[in-house]
């Protein structure tokens, strides 16, 4: 039977990883063996099916906005200049494609996760390398790797006041844990700079020396941000790590390439441009550089507002909510779309302001809005049957055959067997749970309860555990099947998915077995 539960993370990995078949074909073939699977083995009723399948389609739906709402703002500022104008800037500061690494896909997305999550700091992101000059495959994939170490606080710290609520609602309960989050990344997170420029280097680049000779700068400062991170979480709470962490790293990076503290003398622009050529540079612009980035700026001031100010927040959930609770009378089976908190909506809303602030008209709107919406299509599809194979998964508790769910069937499995090093395994689990659900927030509320028993059972730290649990859900981020359909399509990479799975793969499991093994020396610390 532990092969049965487990078609929803062989198949895809087989599929997509394997046989690089596009997410459309893989995904859909994977969702069909675990709804045959799911029927005849764990005995789920046609009833459920048909309520996981409805479902499905409704999540989709407020992922969809969310990409609609990033490739709005993107062709806009296209439309606008401005894009031409932000790279510009980013030259001005550095025209070296590591330091713009760190900037952009780990500092830049790292807020933008802080503020927003739901899968959105990627598809910021890799339009905004492309502009740059980095390839679509090295913008995707760099973007995918960087949102991981935030993710574990993700918005204002959702992770741990939704995800755990199953265990503890409890804020000093859930600050130790965000404490312990930051002990696990002090020395694992701090590596993140120096690994995307290790990947960029590698992958897309032709020389080992050129990631040596700026080591010792991207060492300081992922030790920077996952200090920042330390202090926030014990000093002020864990819900605003994600914020204060990248702000003020992203303070200490201008500060360092001005004074061109740690860095070569020498820049590395082209090897690594698109095609292997230096990108063309844009005409200077007219335009200020403020009002290029004023739609991003606004972004993160709204994103923030709707999330820390209560009266905006209960604003904008109360109305326009286009939820779906008990799907076909399942009380179990829901589905969330507030429409005015959605970061879709906030995107859509700042490219429109952006436009009448940059180009003082709303004439290329609808045309914009028009192309973005056909360019969706095979999106859809691909990100509809990948919500169909993870919802039938999750809602297999619902069984006719007395059986747990696929997820914790698979769970009890590997702990029967791995107990004795559950330290190490934990986060895995979480990475596991966030490849299906593509969630470090489902992860954590599907696991968090086995994490915790099993914690109890082995006589382990349960703060340690869980925290192992939202890290390692966190680098899920990295592999999650329908993060990279949406990323892959911002940038027209759709039918690559396989592809950049195959990239991502080694980073993931390396930072989940890095946490792993600073789980184990925690322990032994605090014994």
């Amino acid at each position: 039977m532990i092969f049965i539960a487990s078609a929803a993370i062989i198949l895809p990995l087989i599929l997509l990883g394997g046989l690089n078949l596009s997410a459309t074909r893989g995904m859909t073939i994977s969702a069909l063996v675990v709804i045959i699977t799911g029927y005849f083995f764990w005995q789920i009723s046609p009833t459920v099916l048909t309520a996981s399948i409805l479902q499905a389609i409704h999540k989709a739906l407020p992922i969809l906005w969310i990409l609609f709402g990033a490739l709005l703002m993107l062709n806009c500022l296209r439309a606008t200049g401005a894009i031409d104008r932000i790279n510009q800037g980013f030259q001005s500061l550095s025209a070296d494609m590591r330091l713009q690494t760190v900037l952009v896909a780990f500092l830049f997305g790292g807020l933008i996760e802080g503020v927003s999550g739901f899968g959105t700091p990627a598809m910021v992101t890799a339009p905004l390398l492309i502009a740059l000059g980095f390839s679509p495959m090295a913008a995707v994939i760099l973007a995918l790797v960087a949102d991981s170490t935030p993710a574990a606080f993700g918005a204002v710290g959702t992770p741990l006041t939704v995800g755990l609520s199953n265990v503890t609602e409890k804020a000093s309960v859930l600050n130790l844990i965000g404490l312990r989050i930051t002990q696990l990344d002090l020395f694992v997170g701090a590596l993140m700079p120096a690994v995307l420029i290790l990947i960029l280097i590698m992958w897309f680049g032709p020389r080992l020396k050129s990631w040596l000779s700026v080591l010792p700068w991207a060492l300081v400062i992922g030790f920077v941000y996952s200090l920042l991170a330390l202090l926030s979480a014990w000093l002020v709470g864990y819900e605003f790590v994600s914020i204060i962490a990248p702000l003020g790293t992203l303070v200490i990076v201008i500060i360092t390439i001005r004074l061109h503290w740690l860095l070569p003398k020498s820049s590395q622009l082209t090897p690594w441009r698109t095609n292997g050529m230096a990108a063309q540079t844009p005409a200077p612009s007219p335009m200020n550089l403020m009002t290029a980035w004023f739609p991003y700026l606004l972004v993160v001031v709204l994103l923030l507002a709707s999330r820390v100010v209560t009266p905006i927040k209960q604003v904008l959930t109360r109305y326009a909510n286009l939820s779906w609770s008990h799907i076909l009378g399942y009380s179990q089976i829901n589905s969330d779309w507030e429409l005015l908190y959605s970061p879709g909506t906030i995107l859509a809303v700042a490219a429109i302001i952006g436009l009448l602030v940059q180009a003082r008209s709303l004439k290329p709107l609808l045309p914009t809005a028009h192309s973005v919406i056909r360019s969706m299509g095979n999106t859809a599809i691909a990100l509809g049957v990948t919500l169909i194979m993870v919802q039938v998964f999750t809602n297999s508790g619902l069984n006719q055959a007395n059986l747990p769910s696929m997820p914790m069937y698979i769970a009890k499995f590997i702990a029967t067997y791995l107990a004795g090093v559950w330290v190490i395994m934990a986060p895995f689990l979480g990475q596991l749970g966030a490849f299906v659900t593509g969630s470090t927030t489902v992860s954590t509320l599907t696991f968090a309860q086995i994490q915790a028993d099993i914690a109890a059972n082995a006589s382990l730290k349960p703060t340690i555990i869980l925290a192992a649990q939202l890290v390692g859900a966190a680098a899920g981020n990295m592999v999650c099947v329908h993060n990279i359909v949406a990323v892959s399509s911002v940038v027209g990479l759709s039918g690559q998915e396989g592809a950049i799975l195959r990239k991502t793969l080694l980073p993931g499991l390396g930072y989940a077995l890095l946490i792993g093994v600073a789980g184990w020396l925690l322990l032994r610390l605090l014994a």
